[in-house]
């Protein structure tokens, strides 16, 4: 009973988030946990609705497709656009993983996210 009753829950929540849009922006941000440099991986839409959240210990282009393969399955659809700054991560990631996706560049790509950042106040916290 209990089973049935939480999957109808999770169910009516999905229904009402927004309906996510076609351009991604990708960003990431170096957090210590324990006294270990980890990055927090995040992608929103140009709403500032919250695609995938991702922490890893790596800043590499395995982090990164891993960040963009996760953003799919839970999106089942594919960006229009990818924004992201110029880590060489993300081009790569991006080559592989969605080809046909139009990726565009920028340097000052962080502000672009900056709705999240204001909203999030960091999302994740370690303690030791």
């Amino acid at each position: 009973m209990g089973a049935q009753f939480g999957q109808g829950f999770a169910n009516q929540i999905r229904r009402k988030l927004p309906c996510p849009g076609d351009k991604w922006h990708l960003d990431e941000v170096c957090l210590m946990i324990r006294g270990q440099k980890h990055w927090l991986w995040w992608a929103v839409d140009q709403d500032g609705v919250v695609l995938d959240v991702l922490v890893q210990s790596r800043r590499d282009k395995r982090a990164a497709q891993r960040l963009l393969r996760k953003g799919l399955k839970r999106q089942t659809r594919v960006p229009r656009v990818m924004i992201t700054d110029k880590l060489a991560s993300y081009n790569a990631a991006q080559a592989d993983v969605m080809p046909l996706v139009e990726h565009r560049r920028h340097k000052g790509m962080g502000r672009s996210v900056g709705c999240f950042r204001r909203r999030s106040c960091h999302p994740v916290t370690a303690t030791p």
